[in-house]
């Protein structure tokens, strides 16, 4: 089993519905293991668009790295995410962070998460499910890299919507 951690956010229709279905679609190919609490976060690149809801899961898997991406991907548009501009408005987005410890850096797919450690908006939830993990490349734990970073825009919202309810 691979230890992976993954980034999900959203900003369109029922925001804390999209949480659910997302963990409820994540359980389809990988055992959600731990789920931070929901952050809301105001837009990051493209800031004219309603605020995010983001947090962050541990889950195992025994998916290989392109294909757990292949298998996102298909999540998010099963969920009804359609493509826009980047870093535009969308009903979900889910990133892997870390792979175990793994490095990674392809055409499809670079992990860790290349902006990890300047996102407060990834860091701060990371840090509930995650906090003496270790960037492969820096060394610096999740503890570390979100004491680093400004954390004022992102607001706690709810505690972990998870284990789900049937």
């Amino acid at each position: 089993m691979n230890q992976i951690y993954l980034g999900l956010g959203t900003n369109l229709g029922q925001r804390e519905q999209n949480v659910k279905n997302a963990l409820t679609g994540l359980a389809h190919f990988c055992t959600v293991t731990a789920v931070s609490p929901l952050y809301e976060t105001l837009a990051w690149g493209v800031t004219s668009q309603p605020s995010f809801l983001n947090f962050c899961a541990a889950a195992q898997t025994n998916l290989a790295p392109h294909t757990l991406l292949t298998q996102l991907k298909q999540l998010e548009k099963t969920m009804g995410r359609t493509p826009t501009y980047r870093w535009g408005p969308r009903l979900i987005d889910i990133d892997i962070l870390f792979y175990n410890d793994l490095i990674l850096n392809d055409d499809r797919l670079t992990i860790p998460h290349p902006q990890l450690a300047e996102r407060a908006f990834v860091l701060v939830p990371l840090a509930h499910i995650a906090a003496s993990v270790r960037h492969p490349q820096t060394g610096k734990s999740v503890e570390e890299m979100v004491t680093a970073v400004d954390q004022s825009s992102v607001n706690y919202y709810a505690p972990a919507p998870w284990p789900l309810e049937n």
